[in-house]
């Protein structure tokens, strides 16, 4: 690998990393779309990477530094609804995968972008804005 490679996935991780750490996202929302965009990944191995980094030992420090403050603010980590959770996400990350890798790469990028785009929507409640903007049009 070029050094300029090396440095570029390096400063994506570590985007990925902070970002994860600050407020919970970082694989799909930062690590998917840089590894298409700056490293040229497909669809599928940009999902498959980010599956890889994302796997337990990378998320333990920030899961700690959160545990923590929960204790100390009263406001503890449930570690059923983190068992519960993770069934589900064991299951489902299965039947996602399999899916996934049937599906059309391009296909699978516009379904990807259309969930993030919903997820911006929502997240900023523009969907909330429009429907008041509408509703004032009449």
């Amino acid at each position: 690998m070029a050094a300029q490679e090396i440095l570029t996935i390096i400063i994506i991780g570590l985007a990925a990393g902070a970002l994860s750490g600050l407020v919970g996202i970082g694989g799909g929302i930062i690590l998917v779309p840089a590894l298409v965009y700056f490293l040229h990944y497909n669809q599928h191995q940009a999902q498959g990477t980010s599956l890889g980094v994302l796997t337990f030992p990378v998320v333990i420090l920030a899961f700690i530094a959160y545990y923590r403050d929960g204790q100390k603010t009263g406001n503890p980590i449930d570690f059923r609804i983190i068992a519960l959770l993770a069934i589900g996400f064991i299951v489902g990350a299965y039947i996602g995968g399999n899916a996934a890798v049937k599906i059309e790469k391009d296909m699978l990028r516009k379904i990807f972008g259309v969930i993030l785009l919903y997820t911006a929507f929502k997240m900023l409640s523009w969907d909330v804005m429009i429907v008041r903007w509408v509703k004032s049009l009449f």
